[in-house]
């Protein structure tokens, strides 16, 4: 996520409206900043945020402002604690996006191996379309880190393929002309 936002960005982007100030109504001190910052990136981004550092800090003290909580709360708020826990569950409901399996991860590498990795090279490119793919079917993509392990799961899978393909054609072609050959001399 980019860190410098103009104003007017910040407020069409961050601007918690009726619905988000709903979902906040049980909520208080660092949780309520925390679950409305994790609501908003989540909107921007379709994934949640690795650690506080993410969150661009003229965001966090546009919602400081908005939820009533001073913005220096955020470094207090707990990315193991259960709380968290909680707000993930709730605003992947409030999307409609539910976290991605081992058989997701399974089924995206396979869908690369097979469809992108024969015509596109760019690592950078095949984890930008994981992350569009899993936005697309409402599934909360995983970790930068595992998606980059994915698309080299997905590319090592082409790569085997191809050449195994390649060196079946070749094998394959050698063994008929052999065959032909030999059957000449016999």
């Amino acid at each position: 996520m980019r860190q410098e936002w103009e104003p007017e960005d910040l407020i069409e982007v961050w601007t918690l409206l009726e619905d988000d100030m709903g979902r906040l109504r049980n909520k208080s001190g660092v949780n309520r900043l925390g679950f409305a910052l994790l609501l908003k990136f989540f909107e921007v981004e379709a994934r949640f945020p690795e650690d506080a550092g993410e969150v661009p800090a003229a965001a966090v003290g546009y919602v400081a402002q908005q939820v009533k909580v001073p913005a220096g709360e955020w470094a207090a708020y707990d990315w193991a604690g259960r709380a968290v826990k909680r707000h993930r569950v709730e605003i992947r409901e409030a999307y409609g996006f539910r976290e991605c399996s081992v058989e997701d991860q399974a089924q995206l590498a396979q869908w690369l191996a097979a469809e992108l990795c024969p015509v596109e090279l760019s690592r950078e490119r095949l984890a930008e379309a994981v992350v569009a793919r899993c936005r697309k079917d409402h599934l909360e993509p995983p970790a930068p880190a595992k998606v980059g392990r994915l698309v080299g799961s997905a590319v090592s899978t082409f790569e085997e393929r191809f050449c195994q393909r390649v060196f079946g054609t070749v094998l394959g072609c050698r063994w008929r002309f052999r065959a032909e050959v030999l059957s000449d001399f016999i």
